[in-house]
């Protein structure tokens, strides 16, 4: 395993996450989680749960991997981002430690194998990669006993922690938040470069990847930022990758208005010229959230709030109008008459 932590100037240095904070002893790092005890850097909540569900893979959001399935989904608290408009900040930015219950691993396996049509555990709600030990244990048991698992994050890793993460790891949702260094500096206290690293190294690692960018009026929503971004992510991920366009609400710090819903229309009318399955969340259309094959256009998903149907799909997720495959990640429980 490799070493997260390293001496220097009387202090010890913190190499999980690109802030590389360094720490006097007692002394607790930007993401509230991980403390300097002395004579190492300690994951302070390990196995502190700040809550647990059954979630639709579709809510994460997956919609490329094992599409109508469920998956039990884990956080705890603490994050290494300072976003103004965290949807979550009642668990990021509030760290519960000391005398809190801790949940192992094995209990955490042991729940998702009781779990009504669940293939895994996800680990999501705060930002899972600062509780690296954690995940990394209970990643390793899940995938013993069959499991997949999920890693639902804001991408703010170094690239050789990802590389362990990746390694037990089936599938990534990362947060591109927007594509401007000033909006990560001014709105989340971190840097954009490191995310793109991020994006890019999942990308050729061959893991399942798809990506989220919450959608906020004024700040992240120009026209010619998201054809940028499109562009990007179509050469340096792959048009296939599928990209999600969250519409936002005030939360938080951040009291902007809420996203018009044609705002987001519009950037989905941009990014769908670069990118072959682009999405739209947190809206009552439910016109961007099917699924048409590329290939032949025909319908092969249709989703309606968390309710999926899939349907004109052979058993190994390939169209059947025209043999195009769909998803690699596939079983065919749910499959309609086609």
């Amino acid at each position: 395993m490799i070493s997260l932590t390293r001496a220097t100037d009387h202090k010890l240095e913190c190499l999980l996450c690109p802030h590389h904070c360094k720490l006097s002893a007692g002394q607790t790092g930007i993401c509230g989680a991980r403390t300097n005890t002395g004579n190492t850097i300690e994951l302070i909540t390990y196995g502190i749960i700040s809550g647990f569900s059954l979630d639709p893979m579709e809510k994460k959001p997956l919609y490329h991997f094992f599409p109508g399935h469920s998956i039990l989904s884990v956080g705890s608290y603490g994050c290494n981002m300072r976003c103004d408009f965290c949807q979550n900040y009642n668990i990021s930015q509030n760290v519960k430690a000391g005398k809190s219950p801790r949940t192992s691993p094995d209990n955490i396996v042991e729940k998702a194998l009781s779990s009504e049509n669940n293939i895994g555990v996800a680990f999501t709600y705060n930002e899972p990669s600062i509780s690296f030990e954690y995940i990394r244990d209970t990643a390793i048991a899940a995938k013993n006993k069959g499991l997949y698992t999920v890693m639902i994050s804001n991408g703010y890793v170094n690239s050789e922690p990802l590389s362990e993460i990746i390694e037990f790891t089936d599938a990534f949702n990362i947060d591109l938040k927007a594509f401007n260094q000033d909006f990560y500096r001014k709105l989340t206290g971190a840097d954009l470069e490191p995310v793109k690293n991020t994006l890019k190294q999942i990308a050729k690692s061959g893991r399942h990847l798809e990506v989220t960018t919450l959608v906020i009026p004024g700040r992240n929503d120009d026209e010619g930022e998201m054809k940028l971004q499109t562009e990007w992510m179509a050469g340096e991920l792959g048009k296939d990758v599928p990209f999600h366009l969250s519409r936002y609400f005030p939360n938080y710090k951040r009291k902007d208005p809420s996203t018009p819903e044609g705002t987001l229309d519009k950037l989905a009318d941009i990014a769908s010229s670069k990118l072959i399955y682009v999405y739209t969340g947190n809206t009552v259309s439910v016109s961007r959230q099917d699924t048409a094959c590329p290939g032949c256009r025909k319908t092969v998903t249709m989703r309606s709030g968390y309710t999926t149907v899939l349907r004109n799909l052979d058993k190994d997720g390939n169209c059947t109008n025209c043999g195009e495959q769909i998803y690699r990640y596939f079983t065919p429980s749910f499959l309609k008459g086609n």
